[in-house]
């Protein structure tokens, strides 16, 4: 099961306070120890000072032995060690021994183990004949101070996680609400909804979340709209065929077209005939044009040997249609790396394109020219040409024959989209724009490829 992002929130809290608080607590730990340490030692030399200042060697055997003084530090559980001028020093063994390894000899302060304990010992001479005296104070005293410690670090860790634990899930929750609005959103896109779009708000990056998000159910909509258009032209494209099919077929089946009328009824079958295979080819074509095993035949083409074969073969046509058909391009070769096979095919179907909207006596041009690094190969007409909105779609699916069947002759509505992606996958591009003779002009570019061996 995966976990909710309040929770791993709340973890990472959990774990950034625990090891904060911890560390922080073994800092403070060794810190508070020493200087615990210091101030005991301190305080231990304090009171030997205080208690030097108030004996004399005629003293200390009484003061230190029996006297107040010495009652009052073994409250405070300090021992008392004294050596008299002379004398062997006197007092608890284990704090002897103690005083004995710093030595009273002279004043000391230190910290010595005796009997596996350590103790913090001060020692102080009180005359010239060696008379001295030792506090000593067990180390352990210091354990007390260090056991709060730990109890207080303990306290500030459980607080420092319950407090994180509460700001993790909060934040887990503030941060995951609207991922959850984006998820809810999704799943309406998934079942069909395209009205939703979720409020961009939140942290950056949750807020590129949700307009991503809008703008998908944007692009899913133009798309299906899109979609719905191209299947309303084609539906309109194979619908006018198949009724002249259907109706003259049946002219025939029941003998009311005989004879000459026969003949004419079987041309016009065959004719719409083709008009539909060249439909159903090219959306087979237009289908396997996105697919990885679309093969090209790439080599080394020469343009201008390939626009004049197109002149020649569209030269007849023009001429039935009364369009005069110009050919502009340089005579030595343009080479470029493409597929004359499909290269025809663009070539072919921008000029039937074209010569379908030139009006009789106006101009169909190829034209042909180079820059150095590419080549341009343009098919321009001189028909009513395209609105300026148009052209950046032109050679989306069915956009075109949405806009115009109705004004003008058009074609399939998946023409432009092919030679489109046929370009594309040559490595070159297309575009759309006006014309000079007023129409539309169609501009193919491909890079110049070195000179060698050509390929038709």
């Amino acid at each position: 099961m995966r976990g909710t992002l309040a929770g791993r929130i709340t973890l990472v809290c959990l774990a950034v306070a625990g090891v904060a608080v911890i560390v922080a607590g073994l800092v403070a730990a060794r810190l508070i120890r020493t200087t615990a340490d210091n101030v005991l030692q301190s305080s231990l030399s304090a009171q030997a000072d205080v208690v030097a200042t108030q004996l004399d060697e005629t003293g200390i055997g009484n003061r230190l032995g029996v006297g107040k003084v010495a009652d009052v530090l073994r409250g405070q559980g300090i021992s008392v060690v004294v050596r008299r001028a002379g004398g062997q020093a006197l007092g608890d063994a284990v704090a002897v021994q103690a005083a004995g390894k710093l030595g009273l000899a002279a004043n000391h302060s230190g910290r010595v183990t005796a009997g596996g304990t350590q103790y913090l010992v001060e020692t102080r001479v009180v005359s010239t004949r060696g008379a001295a005296f030792a506090l000593v104070l067990p180390a352990r005293n210091a354990e007390a101070t260090q056991r709060a410690l730990v109890r207080s670090i303990a306290l500030a860790l459980g607080i420092g996680l319950l407090v994180a634990a509460l700001a993790g899930f909060v934040s887990g929750r503030l941060l995951g609400r609207p991922l959850r609005r984006a998820a809810a959103a999704a799943g309406s896109l998934r079942a069909g909804r395209r009205d939703v779009r979720v409020p961009v708000q939140g942290p950056r990056e949750v807020a590129e979340v949700a307009g991503s998000l809008n703008s998908l159910a944007d692009a899913l909509a133009v798309s299906e709209t899109r979609q719905r258009d191209f299947l309303l032209s084609v539906s309109h494209e194979l619908r006018t065929p198949l009724t002249a099919v259907t109706g003259f077929a049946e002219a025939i089946a029941d003998g009311v077209a005989s004879g000459d009328d026969a003949v004419r009824a079987g041309q016009t079958i065959q004719r719409e005939a083709a008009r539909l295979e060249r439909l159903v080819t090219d959306l087979l074509e237009l289908a396997r044009l996105g697919a990885d095993e679309f093969r090209l035949d790439l080599a080394s083409v020469d343009l201008g040997a390939l626009v004049r074969d197109c002149a020649e073969v569209w030269q007849l046509r023009c001429a039935r249609e009364d369009v005069e058909l110009r050919v502009s391009a340089p005579p030595s070769p343009v080479l470029v790396t493409a597929d004359a096979r499909r290269l025809r095919q663009v070539v072919d179907g921008l000029a039937e394109n074209a010569l379908r909207v030139t009006p009789s006596g106006a101009p169909m041009v190829f034209a042909l020219s180079t820059d150095g690094s590419s080549a341009q190969l343009s098919v321009r007409d001189g028909g009513p040409g395209l609105a300026p909105e148009d052209y950046p779609v032109a050679f989306e699916r069915g956009v075109l024959n949405a806009r115009y069947r109705d004004r003008r002759p058009v074609g399939s509505g998946i023409g432009l989209a092919l030679v489109h992606g046929l370009v594309t996958r040559m490595g070159g591009t297309l575009a759309a724009g006006p014309a000079p003779e007023g129409g539309a002009a169609f501009t193919m570019t491909f890079p110049l490829a070195p000179a060698g061996p050509r390929g038709r």
